[in-house]
């Protein structure tokens, strides 16, 4: 697909194909060594994660804070194996050419360097009537599978923080990472 270019869609459903050069949103660090930097984030982030899904199950944590971690993890994970490697492996895609796979010359980035793709989004307009947002699409951000992971995970551990959290001696809510031996 070229980028902007629209794959099926189904319902709200809709594919549209984009490549995010940096974090959330297309935000990215600025100055030359800004992808390297969040990059290497990233990886400090997923050794973290890795390191507080040992001591959870070494607490036993319940399975629901292991699966919303989990989930964070293998989010975090597809993106930076998107990053890593989606630039070796394409060449450079535009708004008129398909990236080309396995070129001759080589990708478009460096190891680390490239771009996450993105393809899915929810396409929600808001009636003209609505105040405010009357007529826009009410989510207009094209996100990824590991995007999605990262924000169920979260979502899970929101919404059922205080069961996840919560001592089974006392009311009170803590983090288990850092209750005492």
């Amino acid at each position: 697909m070229t980028i902007g270019q629209h794959g099926f869609a189904f319902w709200i459903l809709d594919t549209e194909f984009a490549e995010n050069p940096g974090m959330a949103f297309g935000t990215t660090l600025p100055g030359a060594y800004g992808k390297i930097t969040l990059s290497l984030l990233r990886i400090v982030a997923i050794t973290a994660i890795i390191i507080y899904i040992k001591k959870l199950l070494t607490k036993k944590a319940p399975w629901g804070l292991l699966i919303a971690v989990s989930c964070v993890l293998a989010g975090a994970i597809g993106n930076i194996l998107d990053g890593a490697f989606y630039g070796l492996i394409f060449g450079e895609s535009t708004y008129w050419k398909v990236a080309e796979f396995m070129p001759e010359a080589g990708g478009y980035e460096s190891f680390m360097m490239g771009h996450v793709v993105d393809m899915i989004k929810f396409d929600i307009t808001l009636p003209e009537w609505f105040p405010f947002w009357g007529g826009k699409h009410a989510f207009p951000f094209i996100f990824n599978i590991a995007d999605a992971s990262i924000t169920i995970g979260v979502s899970i551990i929101l919404i059922w923080h205080r069961k996840h959290f919560r001592t089974e001696d006392s009311k009170e809510v803590i983090l288990p990472i850092y209750e005492e031996e």
